[in-house]
């Protein structure tokens, strides 16, 4: 049997439930960690001949002074029936309760029945299945959600499982002790909220429980417990318990380890664990396991310096003693328990005996991992809150509890945020780090302030969870849509920096499409004017096609013929004089050999010619240059050829534009709108310029997804972004696009890429892997991308502005691995020529004297 308390369990409402008050808010918590004695399954009869009226006079009384009533019980199923009451005494919903006061009683026929009214409401189906003793919560909204999904999904019953009466049962004669002991019990949190309503304020209507906890029921064959979304095993040996006997094995996890061991000298590296043992009448110990979240280092020093070791203990808070029985391998852990307990606690820490200069810090022993989480509402809204938190552990929780959060300078009740997306690095020490968050959605934006924030060293030090919030919101009024958005965590004191995306989940159905202009606001007829903010602060120079200003030629020393066609390389004949477009050289496999090449334009193609093959002469010296002539116009679009077979993500796309073009009329005129006019763009697309720029690009994309066949969006917009000298913007486009293309060609390669990179070692690989691990512990193979992603952006913002370094040393280690993807794919190649040629295109294209005029 498994119980996992992240879905709140409670005994079913047939057998033990009175109705809760119509109001209640976060009630109180109760410690109920403490396991208790072994249970009889016997289904108990409970008299729930209640009086009722006193109950629904109080519900009167509160509609009456309730200023909110109304407006809740619309969408509140618990309050509905009770709200309608006021309007009409006679209503037929109550009647039901006050004729039939066994009503609850009965096992309804259709558990998923889901009607207005909290007397017709079959609550028991909504209440996960789980031991009574464990605590219990209401459903939210996020829940009920669910059900309806669940419905539309998956119509097939259930069918429902006797659970165990609660002991608070022996004050059923008592109806107010009776009540509060079992709200005490449930932990009720809040109850249904207005959807509409939560338009106004929402992403607060996510509470349930989050305690992570499983229970497995094992007989004398034994087995192993597993941990949801964690590396935690307990594994239970044969013979453990008698035969016939039944051992009840629990596990959970605390976030935060005993701070009394992190130090200098000591560093927890996995949570606080909790094991809960029903049957002390054993005859065999049990083994913990747990993947921790360091490993030893290889060199002498630290293998005899330091040790990764487990403390145990009976009672949470200590004392701890350090366990003999421990059995590492690299960053995996097994303990032999043979003192065993009702209650057990255990942790993982690495220790050092003494600190030799240079290191400073238990750290210096150990490659160390740090986990993020990113956190957020199960369904988004157009104001949200998102919660980055870092552990000193590899247990990425998959829901979090939010004590802390506010709103209008008061403190919220705690909410419960769902995983959206995690990731793993290694941290050599405990460094200052700076974390940020960038939509790159231009229709949702990060609060300014929340845009960045700092985690000092000494948080990372205490080995507990550290937390920041970010405000997202959205702008304008549009409809609601799921996005992406980018995390970035700086080391400030090197030039570390790690770098990925999350995907938010979607809206709340109900509130989809809801977010539009109000009523009498779209009645009213619209006066445009011009406001002065329209006159665009940067004036984009006019591209002019006209033949190309080459200053250096080449002359072939030998003819080149090929009989397999290489993409981007040149073909000539001895004697034939190439304009070279610069002298810079560019390194790229040829044939089979890497080889220098220059970039040159002969019989108008634009390619590479090996260097060795051709004299370069002067523009004086060349004699017949009429084959090496080619436009502007001719050049930008063989340069682009590359990004008609490039991966991108559109969203980054967007946002990226639409950030740094700062006229959408330049940009329209050069995509060939020069049609559209301030009538074609509405206040859904804001007033601000980034607004318009971002509308411009989503209707080329509509216009190439319709002619797929002649138009690729993201060849058009870079044409026309140099056209318009967004130099700038397209090599940063470039670089972003040719790291996720090079990630997905490599998929398993890219190990190999990285130690000729960054020479990592097989821990700092596996480190990259981790976050995009299944639950088979392996990256499937068409997930590998995503480690190599993370690893060359990793890698790229080394070189901060410099992309045609990038490209270059990128291009040369992929040359250089032992099946090189560049002898096939020569994109990569293609966008060196791009940059390359970016300086004579800006010298003839956009020239002072047009300008000045």
């Amino acid at each position: 049997m498994e119980e996992n308390t992240s879905s709140s369990g409670a005994a079913s409402l047939h057998n033990s439930e009175i109705p809760r008050s119509r109001s209640e808010g976060t009630l109180i918590d109760v410690d109920d960690r403490t396991p208790s004695a072994t249970y009889n399954v016997n289904e108990s009869k409970l008299d729930l001949d209640i009086d009722w009226s006193d109950l629904l006079k109080h519900a009167h009384v509160v509609s009456k002074t309730n200023p909110f009533w109304n407006e809740l019980s619309a969408s509140n199923p618990f309050v509905h029936d009770i709200a309608a009451s006021n309007r009409n005494e006679n209503n037929k919903y109550l009647s039901v309760l006050k004729e039939k006061p066994y009503l609850f009683s009965k096992v309804s026929s259709n558990r998923d029945s889901l009607a207005s009214s909290g007397d017709e409401l079959d609550i028991d189906c909504l209440l996960r299945k789980t031991s009574a003793r464990r605590s219990g919560r209401s459903k939210s909204v996020s829940d009920f959600l669910d059900i309806i999904d669940n419905r539309r999904f998956n119509p097939c019953k259930t069918i429902p499982q006797k659970t165990i009466p609660s002991d608070i049962t022996c004050l059923q004669n008592d109806r107010e002790a009776y009540k509060m002991a079992w709200l005490n019990h449930r932990q009720l949190t809040r109850s249904c909220l207005d959807l509409e309503a939560m338009s106004h304020s929402p992403g607060w209507a996510q509470t349930q429980a989050t305690d992570i906890h499983i229970v497995c029921k094992l007989n004398h064959e034994g087995g192993s417990v597993h941990l949801p979304d964690s590396d935690i095993n307990v594994h239970i040996p044969v013979g453990h318990v008698l035969p016939g006997e039944v051992q009840e094995v629990g596990l959970r996890a605390i976030l935060n380890p005993p701070s009394s061991f992190n130090n200098e000298l000591s560093s927890t590296v996995s949570p606080l664990i909790e094991l809960t043992l029903s049957n002390l009448n054993t005859k065999e110990a049990i083994f913990l396991e747990v993947k921790v979240a360091a490993q030893v280092k290889n060199d002498p020093l630290s293998q005899v310096m330091s040790d990764i070791v487990c403390f145990f203990s009976f009672n949470k808070e200590g004392p701890f003693k350090k366990l003999g029985n421990c059995y590492t391998y690299q960053d995996t852990v097994q303990v032999k328990l043979t003192d065993l307990s009702h209650v057990m606690y255990a942790v993982i820490a690495v220790q050092a005996n003494k600190l030799q200069p240079p290191a400073t810090n238990v750290w210096d022993y150990v490659h160390r991992t740090v986990s993020v989480g990113i956190y957020g509402p199960k369904y988004i809204h157009p104001s949200f809150t998102a919660v980055f938190a870092v552990f000193g552990h590899n247990y990425i929780p998959g829901k979090l509890t939010i004590c802390d959060i506010k709103k209008g300078g008061k403190n919220m009740p705690p909410v419960v945020f769902q995983l959206w997306g995690k990731h793993t690095f290694l941290l050599e020490k405990p460094q200052d780090l700076n974390i940020s968050l960038v939509s790159c959605d231009p229709d949702f934006e990060v609060k300014m302030e929340d845009q960045s924030k700092n985690i000092k060293e000494e948080e990372l030090k205490t080995g507990e969870m550290v937390r920041h919030q970010f405000l997202f919101s959205m702008l304008g009024c549009r409809e609601m849509h799921f996005f992406v958005f980018r995390v970035q965590i700086k080391v400030l004191r090197s030039s570390q920096v790690m770098q990925f995306h999350v995907t938010t989940p979607d809206p709340a159905p109900k509130l989809s499409g809801i977010i539009t202009r109000p009523k009498h606001l779209q009645k009213r007829k619209e006066i445009k004017s011009a406001p002065l903010f329209l006159i665009p602060t940067v004036k984009y120079p006019k591209f002019q096609d006209k033949i190309l200003n080459v200053n250096t030629y080449g002359v072939a020393l030998k003819t080149v013929l090929r009989q397999n066609k290489i993409d981007y390389l040149l073909e000539y004949f001895k004697g034939d004089t190439i304009a070279l477009l610069g002298e810079d050289k560019v390194k790229a496999i040829g044939q089979t050999k890497i080889k220098e090449w220059y970039v040159g334009v002969l019989r108008k193609k634009v390619g590479l010619v090996h260097c060795k093959n051709i004299k370069v002469i002067s523009k004086e010296q060349a004699m017949d240059t009429t084959d090496s002539e080619l436009t502007t116009r001719s050049l930008v679009e063989q340069i682009v050829l590359p990004f008609k077979k490039l991966t991108y993500i559109y969203s980054v796309v967007l946002s990226t534009v639409s950030e740094s073009v700062y006229d959408w009329r330049a940009l329209s005129d050069v995509l060939g709108y020069s049609h559209m006019s301030l009538d074609d763009f509405n206040e859904a697309h804001g007033n601000k310029e980034s607004d318009r720029v971002a509308h411009v690009v989503k209707r080329l994309k509509e216009d190439c997804h319709a002619n797929k066949k002649k138009r690729l969006f993201l060849y058009e917009l870079i044409i026309a972004l140099l056209k318009i000298d967004c130099q700038g913007l397209v090599a940063r486009l470039t670089q972003d696009t040719i790291i996720l293309t090079s990630a997905v060609k490599l998929g398993k390669y890219w190990r190999e890429l990285a130690e000729k990179l960054a020479r990592l070692t097989k821990q700092q690989i596996e480190a990259y892997e981790v976050p995009h691990q299944g639950k088979s512990g392996a990256v499937a193979l068409e997930m590998m991308w995503k480690p190599a992603y993370d690893f060359l952006y990793t890698w790229a913002a080394h070189y901060g502005d410099s992309y045609r370094d990038v490209l270059q040393d990128l291009q040369s280690a992929l040359d250089k691995m032992k099946n090189p993807v560049t002898k096939q794919w020569r994109e990569l190649t293609g966008t060196l020529i791009l940059v390359n040629c970016m300086e004579v295109l800006r010298a003839s294209a956009f020239s002072k004297i047009e300008e000045e005029e």
